[in-house]
């Protein structure tokens, strides 16, 4: 019987494995994903949000604790635990000397990723990097791994992990971290949550998937039918507007498009719906998706002038054309009439001061709704480009409550020797909305605390059993 059970492959899993095997337990790690798919979502992370008070290696200035939190209280509306929240926060400061010790490098931010010098730390090689430096150092610490290997069910009993179950197989073990992610790879479980909205349309069957194929929650449903308690809202996601040709599954950052702050957002009736200079970009960027979810048809239109070009991280991609704003209205499909209309209104609008993406400028729009709040320029500069958009599922919200040890609870009562790491629990600190990195500081965080707690557990009860 080994010590600690993982379920689950990506950055939260790994590092509740390394961090149970360096406390001296045997670790068993068990990913759904076949070995060249493995690392779950983290796979095409780039960086971790770090708390700092002065300038660190890769990290400029400071980025305080309270900041931190600040920023998260803004995005997430207060929707958020503030004491695990804080957990994340304080964590973030200390574990890059570790993650480092187990293969894990990293670089200055890329060019072209707005306002992150200070506040996130980029990984050398980006997450894959990051995933196969974990899975090489789990490999030579004695950390075994199974690929090919979901899990279909637990084995509980009043609230304690007795084994799980592998395509029929039955593994047991002393503890057990879950780490297996959301459902956002589920069409069918979006369908449900998302439902049918007003225009008798389904949003989800136009969602596209930025993450891995196989965060179907099939883990997560089967401990809500256990009884474990719950926490988060099932339409709350990491969801971002990615290019519309972007693959179902596994599109990664590249499909992300960064210019929407930089120009204009419209709807299918070529309609703006937004501020698309509320706040910085890295603040932001995750609201998009879910603004884009609730407009006909679930489609966007970001659209920008040549001044934007260079200002923000290339996609992958490349966007329509146009010399003129009506030929990309044509080319983009919108009704042009109702399209020149939207731009000459906010052309207009615009009371161009000192342009600076960089800070919280002084470009606004005057009488216009919605309005710009920043680095509002007319569109005049052609040629001109637009990007289709659609919403984009990163991972999901809904999880399992948890509280600062990362133990499973049921009915209130924690369990003694069931804990969760990752997206399964990042509800708790992510009511709603995102800011840049964030989610590797939960699943970093919680994966370590996890990992030390369940080896503790499975240990006692190891030294009980020879007692």
């Amino acid at each position: 019987m080994h010590d600690v059970l993982i379920i689950g492959g990506g950055n939260a899993a790994l590092c509740a494995a390394l961090m149970a095997r360096e406390a001296g337990a045997s670790v068993l790690l068990l990913e759904s994903a076949p070995r060249e798919w493995r690392g779950g979502n983290s796979q095409h992370t780039r960086n971790l949000r770090c708390m700092h008070d002065e300038p660190q290696d890769v990290l400029l200035d400071a980025y305080p604790e309270q900041e931190f939190w600040q920023d998260l209280l803004k995005v997430t509306g207060g929707n958020t635990d503030e004491e695990l929240a804080r957990v994340v926060i304080r964590a973030s400061s200390s574990c890059r000397p570790w993650m480092r010790r187990h293969g894990v490098r990293f670089q200055p931010a890329l060019a072209g990723t707005l306002h992150l010098s200070r506040t996130n730390a980029f990984f050398m090689g980006g997450g894959k990097a990051l995933v196969n430096a974990y899975y090489r150092s789990a490999g030579n610490l004695g950390v075994q791994v199974r690929y090919d290997a979901p899990v279909d069910s637990l084995e509980l009993a009043d609230g304690r992990f007795v084994a799980a179950f592998v395509k029929g197989e039955r593994i047991e073990a002393r503890a057990c971290v879950l780490a297996s992610g959301g459902f956002e790879s589920n069409r069918e479980w979006l369908r449900e949550a998302w439902g049918r909205n007003e225009r008798g349309e389904w949003p989800a069957d136009n969602f596209l998937i930025r993450g891995t194929r196989f965060n179907q929650g099939v883990l997560l449903k089967h401990m809500m039918a256990q009884g474990s308690d719950i926490i988060g809202d099932p339409t709350q996601a990491h969801c971002v507007a990615i290019d519309a040709r972007a693959p179902l599954y596994d599109g990664g950052i590249v499909t992300r498009v960064d210019a929407v702050s930089l120009g204009v957002m419209v709807n299918r009736e070529a309609v703006r719906f937004y501020d698309e200079g509320e706040d910085f970009w890295p603040k932001r960027y995750a609201i998009w998706g879910r603004l884009v979810a609730l407009q006909p048809g679930q489609i966007g239109y970001c659209v920008i002038d040549s001044k934007a070009v260079g200002r923000f991280m290339p996609p992958v991609f490349p966007g329509v054309q146009a010399d003129t704003l009506p030929e990309l209205a044509r080319a983009l499909g919108l009704d042009q009439h109702r399209f020149m209309q939207t731009l000459n209104d906010y052309n207009a609008a615009c009371r161009v001061g000192n342009f600076d993406h960089t800070v919280l400028d002084d470009c606004h729009t005057e009488g216009l709704a919605p309005a710009k709040s920043h680095w509002a320029r007319p569109l005049d500069l052609p040629p001109y480009y637009g990007y289709a958009l659609r919403p984009g599922i990163t991972f999901t919200y809904l999880g399992l409550k948890t509280d600062a040890r990362a133990r499973v609870h049921f009915g209130g009562v924690a369990s003694e020797n069931l804990f969760v790491a990752g997206e399964m629990m990042a509800g708790n600190v992510l009511g709603k909305g995102y800011t840049a990195g964030v989610g590797m500081s939960i699943g970093t965080a919680f994966g370590r605390i996890a990992g030390s707690e369940a080896a503790r557990a499975a240990l006692k009860k190891a030294d009980h059993a020879v007692a």
